[in-house]
């Protein structure tokens, strides 16, 4: 009696697995404990929704096999980016003109990027075989995506999920030896392995293979911490100004003396050791450096005086260029020296810029359908070339990022030992996004150039977070201003490590590793293509 009831509950109970409402829940829910598993929730067992999402592109309806795994994927980015990117909407409180736009910016922009995971799904349902040699295949479809995610157009690669670990912790170090692209690979083959367990012998030894490589992780990161390079007595002395100066603070006229006075103050502020180097962070003063730094006028005077002979300073300004009908505009980083007087020893102009914050996509389309006065772009910024080191008179070598570059593996240049620079400088104007999670977010993702290249980083922002960190990827102890605090870093800047793998290959380990995707997708079992399957 007990057997023939439960026949007659089992189908019934198999149907409700593979009701649309359950692989919507399962999916969106999947995307959200993807995104917890980043910092600053740091959530890691939220990695194994990436086991949830296999098995819900797994069972796609029978019926419609591709759509149904696309709407699958296309949902899980949707809650993966919407709770990675919320933050998005405090840039719009800014200006009041543009405050109407908060809630569909993140919206629309979670919407678009969940597109990448909604093909990728789709792709993977395509040509994925049977067996635990899919977990392999789902990997590095998705790792694949997510390149294509950072590179299309200007790219945006925010939140790679091989970035889910803390820069500067043990897993992290794996990005030493292929990359953030490559650790992605990695972390969703490890997190899907778990979606096998159940699927007998073979399923069972995939599963075993990814806490194998789990713990490899942990392993290689803790020996690499653990041989990291002590910081040397003579070290250059590096002092970060973080002044917290609100954004819409810097639009009131009437705040510009006191904006200007916070960080001379700040950077003439008495010292155990006197600094070789001060970083101002990007948009410091809110004029044209053209302006305020040029002869005569109070600003320079001003900042000369913060100066002591032979400090270098590093400020982040737009500048002017080209004719006055027709002027072109810089979103800059500067070094300065003070010698005698004040000399500018070296200009670095912002090569990737953010789209439509610095500048419009497809701009003369959207002033014709009258976009580029809704979001009230105005005429933008101007690329730079393609970031390198940069040598200023005075100064030691550095590789400047400004804001949006830090997202960008590869653009700090790595060199040989001769031509490697020192240090890299990242500033940066998360002003913009408040008191949210965006800013650690971002702070998380700028280590990784760090870890990548085996070079230390100096981080400076207006309001936080600004912080000296090692070529480690962690934050050297007592060397971070967090959000909403204003003060002074002042820290020996950190050894160089040793030079990565990555900072030799690039992202040839990562290239191999989509190789042996394909060659899992190619060696297909002689059985029919994955059918769906109960969750």
């Amino acid at each position: 009696m007990i057997r023939r009831v439960q026949a007659k509950v089992a189908p019934r109970v198999r149907q409700a697995w593979r009701a649309p409402w359950l692989a919507a829940s399962l999916s969106l829910g999947a995307g959200l404990a993807a995104a917890l598993a980043h910092p600053p929730f740091g959530i890691l067992p939220g990695l194994l929704g990436y086991a949830v999402l296999l098995r819900n592109i797994d069972g796609a309806d029978q019926h419609a096999p591709l759509s149904s795994a696309f709407l699958r994927g296309w949902l899980a980015g949707l809650a993966y980016f919407g709770l990675s990117i919320w933050w998005v909407a405090e840039a719009f409180f800014v200006n009041p003109a543009q405050a109407w736009m908060a809630p569909f910016a993140p919206t629309l922009l979670a919407a678009g990027l969940g597109l990448f995971w909604g093909l990728a799904a789709l792709v993977y349902r395509r040509f994925a075989p049977a067996g635990a040699r899919r977990v392999l295949v789902f990997a590095g479809i998705f790792a694949a995506v997510e390149w294509l995610r950072g590179h299309i157009l200007t790219g945006f690669p925010w939140n790679l999920p091989g970035q889910s670990w803390e820069a500067g912790s043990y897993p992290s170090q794996a990005a030493a030896l292929f990359g953030a692209y490559g650790l992605t690979w990695v972390t969703l083959a490890i997190a899907a392995s778990f979606a096998a367990a159940f699927e007998g012998p073979r399923g069972r030894i995939a599963t075993a293979g990814g806490v194998i490589a789990l713990i490899a992780l942990y392993g290689w990161g803790g020996w690499r911490v653990r041989h990291a390079e002590p910081t040397a007595p003579d070290a250059p002395m590096i002092r970060i100004v973080q002044a917290d100066v609100r954004q819409a603070v810097k639009y009131d006229a009437d705040a510009f003396a006191d904006i200007v006075e916070r960080h001379v103050r700040l950077t003439r502020q008495a010292a155990a050791r006197r600094p070789d180097l001060i970083v101002w962070p990007e948009g410091a003063i809110p004029d044209a450096a053209d302006s305020y730094l040029a002869h005569g006028t109070w600003t320079r005077e001003a900042i000369e005086m913060s100066l002591k002979p032979g400090q270098n300073l590093i400020l982040g300004a737009y500048r002017i260029d080209g004719p006055v009908e027709k002027p072109i505009y810089y979103n800059s980083l500067i070094t300065l020296r003070r010698t005698a007087t004040l000399e500018v020893t070296g200009v670095y102009d912002k090569h990737r810029l953010t789209p439509f914050g610095e500048y419009l996509p497809l701009e003369s389309w959207a002033e014709r359908v009258g976009l580029k006065q809704m979001v009230q772009v105005g005429d933008g910024f101007t690329p730079g070339p393609k970031p390198r080191p940069l040598d200023s008179a005075g100064l030691f070598r550095i590789q400047p990022l400004i804001c949006y570059e830090s997202l960008f593996p590869g653009f700090t240049q790595a060199g040989d030992d001769a031509t490697r620079p020192r240090a890299i400088v990242n500033i940066s104007n998360d002003a913009w996004f408040g008191v949210t999670s965006g800013p650690l977010q971002h702070l998380n993702l700028a280590s990784y150039r760090a870890i990548e290249t085996g070079t230390p980083m100096i981080r400076a922002t207006p309001t936080g977070v600004s912080a000296m960190i090692d070529a480690y990827g962690r934050i050297v102890p007592g060397a971070r201003l967090d959000l909403g605090q204003s003060g002074v870093i002042d820290a020996a800047l950190p050894a160089l490590a040793p030079k990565t793998v990555y900072g030799r290959l690039g992202d040839g380990p990562f290239a191999a590793m989509l190789l042996i995707s394909l060659g899992a997708a190619l060696r297909r079992q002689k059985a029919q293509p994955l059918k769906s399957k109960v969750i």
